[in-house]
């Protein structure tokens, strides 16, 4: 037996079927990366989840030598079952990537995301239309549980701009649990923009601030269509964003809590909204 050949057979390659792998440095992809990706899932756990999840992925990239367990064997199968291509790589090259030396051997490159047009979204939302606008939520596990909320609650999509906020990285994809391949979400040059574009669509803008003027549980415009504004846990509303809205909101809590996060915040709003509404 050549040396080498108990090894293919442990990453599930032993049914005499060439492996679906390009070795590192025989092809220009091959070369290290010097920046990470921030279209990288790294860790094992998370690329089980990730594949399980079917997020759209270009590539599987296992470090050589990686130690098998049975999450690797299923992030494997579950790639080979998908017809991702499996490239086994120099351990350096995936710190490189993942811009982690903790990646556990193997990471998952996904697709850019697709995002959808703004005004696209906006002519097709069911009336009353429900749009989230994120502002300055710059943590991609935050997004993707918006994502999923916006989903579960029947919002017509999810917006966020370029700069200054997360984009669906791999990270949010696998945050919304499947409901970004479900749910339009646009990426805007410019939220104030989108909000005067909503208002002339003949959306009612509100913003979700802990300092809001009405309180949710008497708010007066969930059966109108709504383009609701989720601002930053730290700084909230922008101060041109704020200006634009038609109407703050808040949520009411103990005063000893200074401030929900930005996900909990908006599926708390979320379900009113579809309360109210009767859905």
């Amino acid at each position: 037996m050549r040396p080498g050949r108990k090894r293919r057979e442990s990453l599930g390659y032993g049914d005499g079927k060439k492996p679906n792998t390009r070795p590192a440095g025989r092809r220009p992809e091959s070369r290290i990366e010097t920046k990470p990706s921030a279209d990288a899932v790294a860790g094992r756990n998370s690329v089980v989840e990730a594949l399980r999840a079917k997020i759209p992925a270009k590539e599987l990239m296992v470090a050589e030598r990686a130690e098998m367990d049975e999450r690797m064997t299923e992030a494997l199968r579950l790639a080979k079952n998908q017809n991702l291509i499996i490239k086994e790589v120099p351990r350096g090259q995936l710190d490189g990537v993942t811009g982690t030396t903790n990646h556990q051997g193997i990471a998952l490159i996904i697709k850019p995301f697709q995002y959808q047009d703004f005004e696209a979204t906006l002519k097709g939302a069911t009336k009353p239309g429900l749009l989230i606008g994120l502002d300055g939520v710059t943590d991609p596990h935050n997004l993707g549980a918006i994502v999923r909320s916006a989903a579960a609650f029947g919002a017509n999509g999810v917006v966020i701009p370029e700069r200054r906020n997360a984009a669906m990285t791999g990270s949010a994809w696998k945050s919304s649990a499947g409901a970004a391949a479900r749910l339009p979400i646009c990426q805007v040059t410019n939220l104030v923009r989108s909000i005067e574009d909503a208002k002339k669509a003949g959306y009612f803008v509100v913003g979700l601030d802990a300092e809001g003027a009405q309180s949710l549980p008497k708010f007066s415009l969930a059966t109108e269509s709504v383009y609701l504004i989720v601002g930053s846990e730290g700084k909230g509303l922008a101060r041109l964003t704020r200006e634009k809205c038609d109407l703050i909101l808040s949520i009411p809590m103990q005063s000893d809590v200074e401030s929900l996060n930005a996900s909990v915040a908006t599926a708390i709003t979320l379900y009113k909204i579809a309360e109210i509404r009767g859905q």
